[in-house]
């Protein structure tokens, strides 16, 4: 009889750990055990820690809580200016709601890739191209509204997105190359001609300085001089005065101020004036009469006698 009471008491012990072993679950930190009653939902998810269901019964399923890091796959699309263009992104989630999570939506990993998938496309064609190299701070915001939006109904909140890179074809790649250099070529030339101006304004008042002083332009030269000789010893320096060019100059511009003697008109020889000709009478004509010149009076004209 006892030996029968121990075989039965070791058989309950033994049931009892059996039993035990398949009630104790253990829900690590991070997570959240959601249990689930003959196919229903019971109570609140459970606590870290130890948990005891009913086993065959019960079923617990674990809800991990961690910021998960999910890669978007490199989507190609058209911005609004035109240009083709290959971005990814990477989005940063967390479970905030172990019970919708798992009632809800049948994979929230999978739901949010493919969330964030479609609105990545649409911010890629909404957006400028200088929006997409330049503004990404703004871009993100909007991609993180995008997803957020139905996935908080999943239990699952949009903690980050960022996109990683935009890749652009090697034909526009050229394009802001040279775009670039013609920019810096624009500023070089501006700050070029900025230092001329503001050196010729310089030199202005140094010729005014020196107009007015005279003494101080033969300085001037005399220090040309000594710097030419200190460089280059070989090299002969002979300085011309300048009141002498000015001089030079004035001679030869009185010449051609002063007015020139207007030419006469020239003839060919075709038009020269011909000699005149004196008639000559002959001893004929001397004896041929000349003919009567009326008078105006009506009488006989007159003979004129040689």
């Amino acid at each position: 009889m006892v030996q029968e009471l121990v075989t039965a008491a070791i058989a309950a012990g033994c049931a009892g750990f059996v039993y035990l072993t398949a009630a104790m679950r253990i829900v690590k930190q991070y997570e959240r055990g959601v249990v689930f009653r003959l196919g229903r939902l019971t109570g609140e998810p459970r606590a870290p820690g130890l948990a005891v269901i009913v086993p065959f019964v019960d079923r617990l399923y674990k809800v991990n809580m961690q910021i998960v890091t999910l890669p978007i796959p490199a989507q190609e699309g058209i911005t609004r200016d035109n240009v083709t263009v290959r971005v990814d992104a990477v989005v940063y989630f967390k479970v905030v709601d172990a019970s919708s999570a798992l009632i809800r939506v049948e994979d929230y990993k999978f739901a949010v890739s493919q969330m964030a998938q479609t609105s990545l496309r649409s911010i890629i064609g909404k957006s400028d191209l200088d929006d997409l190299l330049s503004n990404r701070e703004k871009l993100n915001q909007g991609l993180e509204l995008m997803i957020d939006s139905p996935a908080v109904g999943w239990g699952v909140q949009i903690d980050r997105v960022e996109i990683k890179d935009v890749s652009l074809p090697d034909t526009m790649k050229r394009s802001m190359a040279r775009q670039a250099e013609a920019d810096r070529d624009r500023r070089a030339r501006i700050i070029n001609a900025d230092a001329e101006y503001q050196a010729s304004m310089k030199l202005a008042e140094a010729a005014q300085q020196m107009a007015d002083t005279p003494a101080a332009l033969q300085l001037r030269l005399l220090q040309t001089i000594t710097a030419v000789a200190a460089e280059k010893n070989s090299t002969l320096v002979l300085p011309f005065p300048v009141e002498l060019l000015r001089f030079l100059e004035k001679a030869q511009q009185s010449p051609e101020q002063a007015p020139a003697p207007t030419p006469a008109p020239a003839r060919s020889l075709d038009q020269a004036p011909a000699p005149p000709i004196t008639p000559v009478r002959t001893t004929a004509d001397a004896a041929t009469p000349e003919p009567a010149v009326p008078d105006g009076t009506g009488s006989q004209p007159r003979t004129t006698q040689p």
